[in-house]
């Protein structure tokens, strides 16, 4: 009797404790019960998670034609000392370089964890030529689209961005359910995206691993995306590249706050039009998709949280005319830009570092999310 009634005290003491959160979270490793203040996701990579962490498996190149392919493979994605490594490696060590112009790559596979998770512009299966190389680089992007969902809450990742020419390392978030349409209206939170080159400059600028960003993207349409109000740089003389650093965000129902190494970096409160006003498209002549969300909308819904290195792309993410060492080797409106990248790999390849926990490699310390 003694130990029923201590255990009923014991609910009653946990109810009265936990105080109702706006956060909401859904997934195989989202806590059951939330309270405000609560972390509900961590992961301090002490092992390999794979059922935290899905694997990306395509060609696609991200929607920008970078120039890797995304898989699962141990020489991509490792824990070591405490830290998630992900890191670019060839191709052409797997299949040989004669296979990048003519050889053929088929990603489905026959288990539910070999199949191609994205068959957009040629993802899951491609040919190669002598004008349209297949990807050169092999890399990895792990999401938690089946484990952990959320919406508000601080998040915090300690990591060390990687190093090398053209490298283009992300930690960010995509929306679950695509409640508000298509990218970019159901939005995109960026928590951090650097670029490996070590000594770039665009209008004298060093825009290479001495910056960090934050972005949010959202629009009606693609041709509709308000992301310039909403992005933010940081530089650091030494780079991002020479040191952890704790990436930040925090995300209310009523602002979003960036910072790094709790240094505020961007702030954004749309206002009561919310996103729909701020960004302007109430001028643009198209139909407001938010119409029925909150003032945050597109952000308020569930997003996941992405980690990825990627190597170039045509988007501009890599701008034509900067300075470097040696020159950039591809133009964006090349029809062969992977081919360029990878026929000028003398100049490019001595950047990198691609030992195990080499300077290439985007290395994470931990990944918290908390309830609001």
């Amino acid at each position: 009797m003694w130990s029923l009634l201590l255990g009923i005290a014991t609910l009653v003491s946990l109810g009265t404790a936990c105080t109702p959160t706006v956060t909401t979270v859904s997934g195989t490793h989202a806590p059951s019960t939330v309270c405000s203040g609560d972390l509900i996701f961590s992961d301090e990579f002490d092992e390999f998670s794979l059922e935290k962490w899905q694997h990306e498996i395509t060609l696609a190149g991200g929607g920008n034609w970078e120039f890797q392919y995304y898989n699962n493979n141990r020489s991509n994605t490792y824990v070591r000392n405490g830290a998630l490594n992900i890191r670019p490696t060839f191709t052409s060590d797997q299949f040989g370089n004669a296979f990048l112009f003519n050889g053929h790559i088929n990603l489905e596979g026959g288990s539910p964890a070999e199949r191609c998770t994205n068959p957009q512009w040629w993802g899951c299966e491609r040919t190669g030529s002598a004008t349209n190389i297949l990807n050169p680089i092999r890399s990895a992007r792990l999401r938690t689209v089946q484990s952990f969902n959320f919406r508000y809450g601080r998040v915090e990742v300690r990591a060390k961005m990687p190093a090398g020419d053209w490298i283009w390392p992300a930690i960010w978030m995509m929306p679950a359910y695509n409640a508000y349409g298509t990218w970019p209206a159901s939005g995109e939170i960026d928590l951090v995206e650097s670029r490996g080159n070590r000594d770039m400059l665009l209008n004298g600028v060093h825009i290479g691993t001495q910056e960090a960003g934050s972005t949010l993207h959202y629009g009606p349409t693609i041709f509709h995306n308000g992301w310039e109000r909403a992005h933010w740089v940081r530089r650091d003389s030494r780079g991002w590249n020479n040191d952890f650093h704790r990436y930040q965000f925090e995300w209310t129902p009523d602002f979003m706050r960036f910072s790094i190494d709790d240094v505020e970096l961007g702030f954004i409160d749309p206002g009561s039009g919310g996103f729909w006003e701020f960004g302007g498209f109430n001028h643009a002549g198209v139909e407001n998709p938010w119409r029925y969300g909150s003032k945050m909308a597109p952000f308020d819904e569930k997003f996941y949280i992405i980690m990825n290195v990627a190597v170039g792309g045509t988007n501009g993410f890599f701008p034509d005319g900067v300075q470097n060492p040696t020159p950039k080797p591809w133009n964006n409106l090349s029809p062969q830009a992977a081919t360029d990248f990878w026929m000028a790999q003398g100049n490019w390849m001595p950047t990198w570092d691609m030992s195990e926990g080499g300077d290439s490699s985007m290395q994470v310390d931990y990944v918290r999310v908390w309830a609001l």
